[in-house]
């Protein structure tokens, strides 16, 4: 009798565990499914569940074909949510990965962007200007045939315009404490640096101020 009862427990067992495993099965779905919905939520702009789709096909399925796709939508959904620092690191790892892939000058493009989005007033820091000038002119370098770079260069000027605007901010700064090296100085780096983004004259006329305002020149 107890043989009998331990030999139907471990029958209902091993049915509990083969219907598990089957419920499991049907959920994990192919990599074209997954890269199915996962663009379908990337169309509809719900990005959080199109990564979700995503990852989980680049995790399950790394070496299929589709895998590729998932890598840059992950990047892509990422800058849309303006998740601009997630979407970085996800454009540069697909740039290590695949340098050789015709989506690269697009991926180039869109890591300057990232950076381009959060260009602030001339009053705040720099570091997100720079960094997109740095991108789009390494773009341009890269491939200067490209309709990328062509799109890049409409953003190259506002960047130049950004950090020019705020060399002229800081160096009015310097001039109204009268700190008229500080402000030379300034003023020197837009003449040299940004000759051509429409404050070239402003900055010649003040640096004409702090010659004449040096204590030397009294």
């Amino acid at each position: 009798m107890r043989y009998r009862f331990f030999f139907i427990l471990c029958l209902i067992s091993l049915v509990l565990f083969t219907g598990c495993s089957w419920f499991q099965e049907k959920d994990v779905k192919s990599a074209p499914e997954l890269a199915a919905d996962g663009m379908e939520e990337y169309r509809q702009g719900n990005y959080k569940r199109a990564i979700e789709n995503f990852e989980k096909l680049r995790d399950w399925y790394p070496f299929d074909r589709y895998a590729i796709l998932a890598e840059l939508k992950i990047a892509d959904s990422h800058y849309q949510l303006k998740q601009y620092d997630e979407a970085v690191v996800a454009y540069q790892e697909f740039e290590s990965l695949h340098p050789m892939n015709e989506a690269i000058p697009y991926v180039v493009y869109q890591i300057g962007l990232c950076y381009y989005e959060q260009i602030t007033t001339i009053d705040r820091d720099q570091s997100a200007a720079r960094n997109a000038l740095m991108v789009f002119e390494r773009l341009q370098r890269q491939f200067p045939d490209h309709q990328y770079s062509k799109r890049a260069g409409e953003h190259i000027h506002t960047c130049l315009k950004s950090l020019a605007g705020h060399e002229l901010y800081v160096g009015k700064f310097y001039f109204k404490k009268k700190n008229y090296i500080a402000a030379m100085n300034r003023f020197k780096t837009i003449i040299n640096e940004y000759p051509d983004v429409g404050i070239h004259k402003e900055a010649l006329d003040y640096l004409a101020r702090c010659e004449v305002a040096m204590p030397s020149n009294k």
